[in-house]
């Protein structure tokens, strides 16, 4: 299948819509299966929409709305897209759990339709193999409770939200609780299928081991369509440990964070806390203070677990009873496992907006204390901060075995942070996109050196690298978005 070059102005979004339908409908794609799509007119527009929006900045009346919602059922469906897409210059936005921060996945400043893989979704566990496939429109949950009921001894290291997507998760890196151990979701994926830019469909031995690199980490929407991964799977015991217990700042929370500054990245690889920051009321007159939350993973048993907390870590104050034992694909709810499959998020649906750190050094408690003044603004709603330590595994991984480089360790609390965090550049995760460090031109045409604001951030060196795979596999910036690595030409 070729595809024309995208070139010339905009058509007006009556006659991209129009010509952009007629040409799905009349694909060879749609001779063999239909294709479904929805349109405005349609009664389930606005359901098929919703459905899959986690932030609710872009659930609003102002919000751009896609012309067209297109759900693939074949990878043939997807070829037909593309290619339509080409011809009547209709940009294209690939969705797959929603949870895109900044809305990316289905929200854009020009006409636009949104490839939605909500029905690209199985998943596939050979467990004498210790692999799996996963559709890209698939959820890590949906991934958990595959393994689960086959296995209780393997795993795989992704996040904890059950319906985040693995397309975007796993183009971004994906980490999860076990990342001291494993390292990252991208880490272990070991093939995938993909859609490039003129519609061709390839497995890692014909795409190349440079663009395998570029989508394992690289950010989504980026290099072609990802419609699915395989990965392995990696040995876990039978049943492993979990607990979260908080302290507020009248119960020392303070120190005990400086505590765990100092023990976190240095504990055994099987064991990740991480402390969560967040505002609630005491219990003697109900006024607001600052909580911290330490919440972990151990892959091991309570009795071993227990005494190398009381050694290493002893002011939380951990107790046997605040262990809790259970499977590893039980972990991220304590529910069972068909709660993975569901499609209610673990948190309610909410206006917000995230921002990403790495902390180098331990900050001090002066510092401490002036993250919890900034959280317990009563103008401030919902705040969150959340400390996820990195070592073990991680810091044995090189920079550039993938795009994501981070190994080694609200914007008024951004901006407060800026002298405790990384420097030159100020670094971020980009699956937590934030276009507050940079955005490419809406029109598509930013150049690999403006990109490059935002570009180090997320990918350090890593970032002139992906910039040559771009320009080797889509020159013509096809696949973009607004913070989509460019190629090395500005093509207009």
């Amino acid at each position: 299948m070729l595809a024309v070059p995208w070139s010339g102005s905009d058509a007006s979004p009556a006659a991209n819509h129009d010509n952009f339908l007629h040409c799905l409908s009349t694909s060879p794609a749609a001779n063999v299966s239909k294709i479904v799509f929805y349109t405005p007119a349609n009664p389930s527009y606005p359901s098929v929409l919703q459905f899959s929006i986690h932030n609710l900045r872009f659930n609003t009346s102002a919000a751009p709305k896609p012309i067209v919602i297109v759900t693939p059922q074949t990878t043939s469906h997807i070829q037909a897209a593309i290619s339509c897409s080409h011809k009547h210059r209709l940009h294209l936005r690939v969705r797959g759990g929603g949870h895109d921060y900044e809305g990316l996945s289905y929200v854009a400043s020009r006409p636009f339709f949104i490839l939605d893989l909500i029905n690209l979704s199985s998943v596939k566990v050979d467990v004498a193999a210790r692999t799996a496939w996963i559709q890209a429109g698939g959820t890590i949950g949906e991934l958990y409770y595959q393994i689960g009921t086959q296995t209780t001894t393997l795993a795989f290291p992704a996040g904890v939200c059950p319906t985040v997507g693995v397309g975007g998760h796993f183009s971004g890196g994906g980490y999860g609780l076990s990342l001291r151990k494993f390292g990252l979701a991208a880490d272990h994926i070991v093939d995938a299928h993909l859609v490039d830019v003129k519609g061709k469909v390839h497995n890692r031995a014909s795409m190349g081991e440079d663009l395998f690199w570029a989508i394992r980490g690289g950010g989504g929407n980026t290099f072609g369509v990802v419609t699915a991964w395989k990965v392995n799977l990696l040995p876990v015991p039978e049943n492993v440990t979990v607990f979260t217990v908080t302290k507020t700042i009248q119960q020392n929370a303070t120190g005990i964070i400086n505590r765990w500054q100092q023990v976190a990245d240095r504990f055994p690889d099987d064991l990740f806390i991480r402390v969560i920051l967040d505002r609630t009321e005491t219990t003697t007159n109900s006024t607001a203070t600052g909580r911290a939350s330490f919440n972990s993973l151990y892959l091991g048993q309570a009795q071993s677990l227990l005494p190398l907390l009381q050694r290493d870590f002893p002011e939380l104050g951990v107790e046997r009873e605040d262990l809790i034992e259970l499977t590893w694909a039980g972990y991220p709810t304590d529910s069972p496992l068909e709660v993975l499959r569901s499609q209610v998020p673990l948190t309610r649906k909410r206006n917000f907006k995230a921002k990403s750190d790495y902390v180098t050094e331990p900050m001090s408690e002066r510092a401490l204390e002036g993250i919890w003044r900034r959280i317990l603004r009563p103008d401030i709603e919902d705040p969150e901060l959340i400390f996820s330590p990195y070592g073990g595994r991680m810091s044995e991984i090189p920079e550039s075995s993938i795009p994501f480089p981070h190994r080694a360790g609200t914007r008024e609390l951004y901006g407060y942070l800026a002298p405790h965090v990384s420097k030159n550049p100020r670094l971020a995760y980009v699956n937590y996109r934030d276009l507050d460090v940079g955005s490419n031109n809406g029109a598509g045409f930013t150049s690999h050196e403006e990109a490059r604001v935002w570009g180090v951030k997320y990918f350090k060196g890593n970032y002139e690298r992906l910039v040559r795979v771009k320009t080797a596999v889509d020159p013509r910036n096809f696949f973009r978005n607004e913070q989509s690595v460019p190629p090395l030409t500005a093509w207009k």
